[in-house]
């Protein structure tokens, strides 16, 4: 009789890290991974084998029974192979493993990268740029700081929710909207979650998301992206002050675990540990005003009532620091944002504003009363009946709310000193860029 319990067990393989530990010096291992690099002479063969956890050099010499196969593989052929550990202090990371069994699983052909490929070149083959070492740990990084985000929002009782991509009416502006046939309406991919969000804390009172966003800007810019990711967050019964001080502990929690517990990565990509662990609350808030003011005495030719552009955003933080810039006249921004009473030309929105970035995240409070809202929705010159499920979040039990929304690549190219947010995302989707 068929015993169910009993479990057949493959071949067990040595992750390369546990190798570099110094874990398995002595010990016969078994390694599966692909060619990073080969080079050979008479009597011996050299390889870089990589897996997802690093590279480690192996040797394949001339008596030994995995030559032939040592001779034939190529440049990120996979491969799986068997020897015992040394150490190697000429070797990349100190040890070596000498091959006494080769078996290629998949022999490649030429591989098309080279060190004197062009960046753009790379870009276009981005589905094989990704086996590079530098995009392996910027990956690594970025799965890193998606877990910190969530681990902070559910430290702070925040529950995890899931949007909608299909839209049928916009949260940011038409201008910006990609638009798609759904059957046969004409819908659209959401900009942002933030209109659904602020239903759910109806019920759930602290909800986020980490979702794609899509925005049709035609911004051929180091810092913007048609699809990226969005971590956005809504609470209940929040003020203003509640905003900023929910963002700027978001951030700092998240440098300084970066800062932590990717220490590994942060040296092979040449990043300062200690600046992201100098990035703690509360950072600096000024308003609108005060930002117009700052910027004419650094000769900045900006009228009051525009909007900051990325060298004003740029000159504010490289004086300041990360920083909150509040209290923005109406006329720039989204219909949704709550206009204070005292001053109704003037609406509770605030930035988030870093160094070599700029904007890393838009926020506020909404605009909770059903006649304000009724009277923004005509300003803008939105048909009410595209929001009716919005306004009855007014009707029934309004109350006051704030939220934001920060950029995923924004903050990783932040963190990382990266040139163009491009390399934070495996598959980047440009103006220009859709494949693969």
């Amino acid at each position: 009789m068929e015993n169910k319990s009993e479990r057949w067990c493959v071949m067990s393989f040595t992750r390369i890290e546990d190798i570099l530990d110094g874990r398995c010096e002595g010990k016969h291992i078994s390694v599966r991974g692909w060619v990073y690099r080969k080079r050979e002479s008479k009597d011996i063969v050299f390889f870089i084998i990589r897996d997802a956890t690093g590279i480690v050099q192996c040797t394949v010499r001339k008596d030994s029974s995995a030559w032939a196969d040592a001779k034939r593989v190529t440049i990120e052929s996979s491969v799986t192979l068997s020897g015992t550990v040394k150490k190697d202090e000429r070797a990349p990371g100190g040890f070596e493993v000498p091959v006494d069994q080769l078996k290629i699983v998949g022999l490649a052909e030429t591989f098309p990268i080279t060190k004197d490929q062009s960046e753009e070149f790379r870009r276009n083959v981005r589905h094989l740029w990704l086996r590079s070492r530098r995009m392996n740990t910027i990956m690594k990084v970025r799965s890193e700081t998606l877990r910190f985000v969530h681990e902070f929002f559910r430290k702070k009782s925040f529950i995890e929710v899931s949007p909608p991509m299909f839209i049928s009416s916009a949260c940011e502006g038409g201008a910006t909207l990609f638009g798609l046939k759904y059957f046969d309406k004409d819908l659209y991919l959401t900009q942002s979650a933030q209109l659904h969000l602020e239903a759910l804390i109806q019920s759930l009172e602290k909800v986020y998301c980490v979702a794609p966003s899509f925005r049709a800007e035609k911004s051929r810019t180091i810092r913007h992206l048609a699809e990226y990711w969005h971590v956005e967050a809504e609470e209940a019964f929040s003020t203003m002050d509640d905003l900023m001080c929910l963002e700027e502990d978001l951030v700092s929690h998240v440098c300084q675990n970066v800062a932590k517990q990717c220490r590994k990565e942060l040296k092979a990509l040449e990043v300062d540990a200690g600046k992201l662990a100098k990035v703690k609350a509360p950072f600096n808030r000024i308003t609108y005003d005060e930002a117009v003011e700052k910027l004419r005495k650094k000769n900045f030719k900006i009228k009051w009532g525009e909007d900051f552009g990325f060298n004003e955003e740029k000159a504010l933080a490289e004086e300041l620091g990360p920083l909150f810039v509040y209290a923005y006249p109406k006329k720039i921004k989204a219909f949704y944002c709550k206009t204070y009473r005292e001053n109704p030309e003037m609406v509770m929105s605030v930035d988030l504003i870093v160094p070599n970035i700029g904007e890393l995240s838009t926020g506020g409070a909404r605009e909770d009363d059903k006649k304000e809202l009724l009277k923004r929705l005509e300003e803008f010159g939105l048909r009410q009946e595209d929001y009716e499920w919005y306004i009855d979040l007014r009707k029934y039990g309004t109350v006051p709310h704030t939220g934001f929304g920060l950029g995923v690549e924004r903050l990783l190219a932040w963190i990382l000193d990266l040139e163009n947010i491009i390399d934070t995302i495996p598959f980047p989707r440009t103006t220009r860029r859709f494949y693969p």
